[in-house]
């Protein structure tokens, strides 16, 4: 199965939160899913007072860091506030044979990067037993970012016994302060696999 992470206005260039270079991924996803009969999406969605917002935080900007109950929580610039175009995945995703949009970070109190649990570690997407049920066990992770929302999914997918692979060329990074080398040795850590592109594409 493809899982396609967070290819949303939001993360592309122009948006709140921009992943420099985040539309290059856009075309690249549309071939690798086309080698697919099963893709599912991830979609951040928010409502406008989250926690993660700097702007909830009178002395804090985006970027920086508060305590939480769940631990240390870097804060953001507002971005993809439910029903707003910041929020809506991307209209050039060309993947209509997509069967799942599954929407996280809904919970304003709780920030989620992975599309298999809150930042919490304890609240399940139901990610998860949807794949179970349908008896797929090998995955792989392509979307924005790579050091965020993708890879707390690739280490997620495996702690949870599925064999996760990052297509590292359809996937961009904000990689902040070496976000990006602890993400990628975090990932290997867990187990995840990566590869390029051009080895399904051929």
């Amino acid at each position: 199965m493809l899982i396609v992470v967070d290819v949303q206005y939001d993360f592309l260039p122009g948006g709140h939160l921009a992943v420099a270079n985040g539309d290059e991924v856009v075309p690249l996803i549309n071939a690798l899913a086309r080698k697919f009969a099963n893709v599912v999406f991830t979609q951040d969605w928010h409502p406008a007072n989250h926690i993660s917002f700097a702007s909830q935080h009178e002395t804090k900007a985006p970027f920086e860091t508060i305590e939480l109950d769940y631990g240390t929580q870097v804060l953001w610039p507002d971005h993809c506030v439910w029903n707003s175009h910041g929020a809506e995945l991307s209209r050039d995703l060309d993947i209509p044979h997509g069967q799942l949009i599954l929407r996280k970070g809904y919970n304003r109190a709780i920030d989620s990067y992975s599309g298999f649990q809150e930042a919490d570690r304890e609240t399940q997407t139901g990610l998860a037993g949807y794949l179970n049920e349908r008896d797929i066990g090998r995955l792989y992770v392509v979307g924005l970012a790579t050091d965020y929302c993708v890879g707390w999914t690739a280490i997620d997918g495996a702690a949870g016994g599925f064999d996760v692979t990052v297509i590292e060329d359809a996937t961009r990074a904000i990689d902040n302060d070496g976000s990006l080398d602890k993400a990628w040795a975090a990932m290997a850590e867990a187990g995840v696999t990566r590869m390029m592109s051009r080895q399904i594409l051929g």
